[in-house]
């Protein structure tokens, strides 16, 4: 969980310039002017980024806790499987705020859906044979401990 708060602090920058870029291309004047355009662009700035580094295996707040994206055979992520992990990771969103459509709450209430939600996905990682995120196990993708193996120490190397 402390990954996933890391990784959104990173993120409000790429959001942040994103979406700078954007108003600065479309010369919105207004925070509500194209504002679904504007949704839908930081939705794909957002799948870039984490396809990109996904593929790659680590973003940097993955690299900071040690933690490494593989395929489920433990070989490297293809571009196609860490995009469809982006997709099926906006699970931990799309029901809260499709309830908070369809049902038309107020923002407190979806926050308190929301932040249940998000409680009840993660623990029925609880449930899956491996601990995985549902998410992980439908895309064929797996978080690996990618810290370094240790040295042996000096003296151990005398001895």
């Amino acid at each position: 969980m402390a990954c996933w708060l890391y990784e959104g602090t990173l993120l409000f920058g790429v959001v942040f310039i994103a979406g700078y870029l954007f108003s600065a291309l479309t010369q919105q004047r207004h925070a509500l002017q194209h504002r679904e355009l504007l949704q839908a662009f930081l939705f794909v700035v957002l799948g870039i980024y984490f396809t990109w580094f996904w593929h790659k295996g680590q973003t940097l707040a993955m690299k900071t806790w040690h933690i490494r994206l593989v395929a489920a055979n433990g070989g490297p992520v293809s571009q196609g499987r860490a995009f469809v992990r982006y997709l099926l990771a906006w699970v931990w969103f799309w029901p809260p705020l499709a309830a908070r459509a369809l049902l038309d709450l107020s923002a407190p209430e979806a926050l308190v859906l929301l932040g249940g939600w998000i409680a009840v996905w993660a623990l029925l990682a609880r449930f899956h044979p491996q601990r995985q995120f549902w998410h992980d196990a439908l895309a064929g993708t797996r978080l690996v401990d990618a810290r370094p193996a240790a040295a042996p120490k000096a003296q151990e190397a005398r001895a």
